[in-house]
């Protein structure tokens, strides 16, 4: 269909025929996310008429809403094996145009801040307080504990722009850089905390991202555990999966919605969970 016809059909939106409305965008509904530029322009060129607008809006909304979960489903299918996509796919939910390749890019640029400091003669403890210096002293990331539950700490591109993150957000930039330089670090499911683990050759230890890198040892969880009042579980030690990190992802992102009152968000990121349940 060309670009004219479709345009024709965007305008018969707002014809007085609700049956005539209803059957126009069923048909454009059919035409898929290839139309949002034809959409976008539309919107544009309405401003003098809101309620095309907000159609044209929810037409736009739904075709990048449908393409997120077809994204994220195909992920998970092909075994979750890239985190790095796993995260870019959330953060088109709200940020459409951000493209893999941008990401990838200033991950690649993060990494090779790092490398040239980097020394495989050091050890491993020694070899995580390099990466450390280099990614809160020398980059300046940090927590945003002025505002923990926004949203924007769980879109890896905001993350990367502001350099302030929430636990997990900092971790999946930090466990990727490290496994980029080939250290066998891995994310960690504690309640409450992300953390990750070091885990090679009979040595572990763990890295708290949130708290400048700071290591730390088993018997530190234990001691966290216990003053929660929980039970002992293996999970809350041992290296946890790409999907359970994309799922306490969407669960971080659920509560920024609730907290800021937007039920329609955690409504939709509610779907998310359970596709990739």
């Amino acid at each position: 269909m060309t670009d004219a016809a479709i345009k024709a059909m965007i305008h018969l939106l707002d014809d007085s025929d609700q049956e005539v409305v209803s059957m126009v965008e069923q048909q454009i509904r059919t035409l898929g996310p290839s139309i949002i530029p034809v959409l976008e322009s539309e919107w544009e060129t309405e401003s003098l008429n809101p309620i095309l607008q907000s159609k044209i809006e929810n037409l736009i909304h739904d075709f990048q809403w449908q393409s997120v979960k077809t994204r994220l489903q195909v992920w998970k299918e092909s075994g979750g094996m890239d985190l790095l996509e796993g995260m870019w796919i959330l953060a088109t939910y709200r940020y459409p145009d951000y493209s893999y390749e941008q990401l990838k890019l200033e991950m690649d640029q993060l990494y090779y801040e790092v490398w040239p400091q980097m020394r495989e003669e050091l050890h491993p403890m020694d070899q995580v307080k390099v990466l450390n210096t280099v990614m809160f002293e020398q980059l300046k990331f940090g927590p945003n504990s002025k505002n923990f539950h926004a949203a924007n700490n769980s879109f890896i591109n905001n993350v990367l722009s502001s350099k302030k993150g929430n636990p997990i957000s900092l971790c999946v930039i930090y466990m990727w850089i490290a496994q980029k330089l080939g250290l066998p670090i891995y994310g960690v499911n504690l309640p409450n905390l992300f953390v990750l683990t070091y885990k090679q050759n009979g040595l572990q230890f763990y890295i708290n991202v949130f708290n400048k890198g700071l290591i730390f040892n088993r018997i530190d969880i234990d001691n966290y555990i216990a003053q929660l009042n929980l039970t002992s579980n293996e999970i809350y030690y041992n290296p946890c999966s790409n999907l359970e990190i994309i799922r306490r992802v969407i669960r971080n992102l659920m509560m920024a919605y609730e907290k800021a009152g937007e039920q329609e968000y955690k409504d939709e990121l509610t779907e998310l969970i359970e596709l990739l349940d």
